[in-house]
């Protein structure tokens, strides 16, 4: 395992947050985090990046594992003139070579000199994710990273991720609200509300009444859309 936890629970405050959470990513999976708001989704990928402690139990990492995290949102001083150049160096600078080779695998060669205020969204979400491969990440975490791209936007960075997948190796856990997307592009998913409701193979977890309902789907049309649409991009696929 790359990382794993074992019985993690978290508290905000007075609130607890996270009860009794058991799991683990291996190299090269693919897993996606759902459940609907305040279930915890952004509090867990925070704990396994050691960001919030937990209460009780642990979060296990392999190791030597380096992880690349690409945050739900992040706050840029509209007022302060920053380069995509320097914004890759905070808060320190990488060699060139390496800057440039994140860049192209991120999608984003050219930008170097733009201002970081000019970028589109689709455009800094993939400076984000260049930032987090500077990393040489064995697992990149996504807490919804396309949230406030449009349906291209949301398509292209995917496809991007994809890519970084297959060149790196890297595992993934992305925490996303567009179930159509998880359930093609997962290997596994873990279904969550402040618990583990369920987890496992797409097909399994659409299946579940957990998650029938925590998302009030018809589970006949969400079968139907599985069988034309999975093609999961598993690591074990691409060994056959």
């Amino acid at each position: 395992m790359l990382i794993q936890t074992h019985n993690l629970f978290v508290h905000l405050g007075q609130r607890l947050v996270l009860e009794s959470i058991n799991m683990g990513v291996e190299k090269g999976e693919v897993v996606t985090i759902i459940g609907p708001n305040g279930s915890g989704k952004s509090t867990l990928l925070r704990a396994l990046i050691g960001a919030v402690k937990p209460t009780s139990g642990q979060v296990m990492r392999s190791p030597g594992v380096a992880i690349g995290y690409v945050p739900q949102r992040l706050h840029v001083d509209e007022t302060l003139p920053m380069s995509v150049r320097r914004f890759m160096s905070l808060p320190h600078r990488p060699p060139r070579a390496e800057l440039n080779a994140a860049m192209a695998a991120a999608g984003v060669s050219g930008l170097e000199q733009r201002q970081v205020m000019s970028l589109s969204g689709g455009q800094f979400q993939r400076v984000l994710l260049a930032r987090a491969l500077l990393e040489k990440p064995d697992l990149l975490l996504l807490d919804e990273a396309t949230q406030g791209l449009d349906h291209r936007g949301s398509a292209g960075f995917y496809h991007q991720i994809e890519a970084v997948r297959q060149e790196l190796g890297c595992a993934v856990i992305m925490v996303s609200h567009e179930l159509h997307v998880v359930m093609r592009r997962s290997d596994r998913v873990i279904c969550l509300n402040g618990h583990i409701c369920c987890q496992g193979l797409p097909e399994v977890v659409s299946a579940s009444p957990e998650y029938q309902s925590l998302f009030a789907l018809d589970h006949e049309e969400e079968a139907v859309y599985l069988h034309r649409n999975h093609h999961s991009f598993s690591h074990n696929e691409e060994l056959h």
